[in-house]
C-alpha cells in the first residue's frame, strides 16, 4: 500500500474518532427529542405533554445539570416509575447535558456550566 493513502486513511479514522469525542448541544437536542419529549417540554418554551413531567428548561431549579450526568449514567434522573428504562453513551449524556445546560431558564441556581472539555 502506497504512503499516501496509508496517511489518508489513518486521517479519516482520525477525524471520525474526534467527531465521536465532539460535545454537542444539537445531538443532546435530537437525543431528548426522540427520548423525552413524549413526555416533558424539552424546548425553551412550551408544556410537557404530561403535566407532571417537569419541563427541561427548568431543571436547574431542582438539579444542578452539571451533576446529572451520573443519574443519565445510572439511567434514571428523578427514579419515577412511568420513566422508561434507558442507556446512553458517555458522549449521549455529555451531549444531553450541554443541551440541558443551553435551555436554562435566565433564572439560574445552583447549576453552573459545563466547561468545555470537561471529560464527559
Amino acid at each position: 500500500m502506497k504512503p499516501a493513502i496509508i496517511v489518508a486513511a489513518i486521517a479519516v479514522v482520525a477525524a471520525a474518532g474526534a467527531r465521536a469525542q465532539t460535545v454537542s448541544a444539537d445531538e443532546g437536542h435530537r437525543l431528548v427529542e426522540r427520548d423525552c419529549a413524549q413526555c416533558h417540554a424539552v424546548e425553551r418554551t412550551g408544556e410537557s405533554p404530561n403535566p407532571a413531567a417537569p419541563h427541561f428548561r427548568d431543571l436547574h431549579f431542582t438539579y444542578p445539570i452539571n451533576q446529572l450526568a451520573q443519574a443519565l449514567t445510572e439511567g434514571t434522573i428523578a427514579g419515577h416509575p412511568p420513566m422508561p428504562p434507558y442507556h446512553l453513551t458517555p458522549t449521549e449524556i455529555a451531549d444531553i447535558i450541554r443541551y440541558l445546560t443551553s435551555i436554562q431558564t435566565e433564572q439560574q441556581s445552583r447549576a453552573a456550566p459545563v466547561p468545555a472539555g470537561d471529560g464527559l
